[in-house]
């Protein structure tokens, strides 16, 4: 494949997915930042309401999170274009499960303790919205939505922006170096809707991942962790919410 049809590859998978949500997240950024209440008094719902009657609510809800899927199944597919399995060239296998949840767990604690703090941190400085996990509550799927939409997301970011980009920037002669620190700067891009603060955590995030990745070779572990973090942060903080008051 020639260097300028895998740049255009990139491009349409990207455009159809995390580099579509950097564009938005840079506007937004933008829109708190020029608002009256500034950026400190923005408020971001990671998962909004989107209807008042509840059938309506679920539908739109599991069809977003299930069309959601199909920019994961794009990047599997053009990976297996020289016949090999996608998911064994990623690492994206049941093989050795145990050890990979185990690495994932363990990411996981030491993404997410710093990134709680760093949260807090940016909080008091203004650098950071404040952030809603659920805004939907009551019924009886919020938690299986939740748990969904956190593995979606998961699958999104590690499959695209770890798995796929990091082999489509090798195959254009770039060195691991610049894969990973570009990976990581895209992933903190489309985080800045969140604030200064998450795009410094999940730059930092960005670069942890890909050094894991670099060494193990496996993209499973990473799904794991980010499944994790997302589920402690859509489900956790939701219930905790309702009892303590955060920042």
């Amino acid at each position: 494949m020639s260097k300028r049809k895998i740049w255009l590859e990139i491009g349409i998978v990207f455009s159809l997915s995390l580099g579509a949500s950097a564009v938005y997240s840079i506007i937004s950024l933008i829109a708190s930042l020029t608002s009256k209440a500034g950026l400190s008094g923005t408020t971001q719902n990671l998962n909004p309401s989107l209807a008042r009657q509840e059938w309506l609510d679920f539908s739109y809800q599991f069809l977003g999170v299930a069309f959601g899927l199909a920019p994961i199944a794009l990047a599997l597919y053009l990976l297996s274009s020289d016949s090999s399995s996608p998911f064994n060239k990623i690492g994206l296998r049941f093989i050795r499960f145990g050890q990979s949840v185990n690495r994932g767990l363990l990411l996981a604690l030491i993404i997410g303790v710093p990134g709680l703090g760093l949260y807090v941190l940016a909080r008091a400085l203004g650098w950071s919205a404040k952030l809603v996990p659920s805004q939907f509550d009551g019924y009886w799927w919020v938690i299986p939505m939740l748990l969904f939409a956190a593995l979606r997301a998961a699958l999104l970011e590690e499959v695209l922006v770890i798995g796929y980009l990091f082999d489509r920037l090798q195959l254009l002669g770039f060195g691991s170096k610049t894969v990973l620190v570009g990976s990581a700067l895209l992933r903190g891009t489309y985080h800045l809707y969140q604030g200064f603060g998450g795009f410094i955590g999940n730059t930092v995030m960005g670069l942890v991942f890909g050094l894991a990745y670099q060494r193990w070779g496996k993209v499973m572990p990473l799904v794991i962790a980010h499944f994790a973090l997302d589920a402690v942060a859509f489900v956790g903080f939701a219930q905790l919410s309702k009892f303590i008051h955060l920042p």
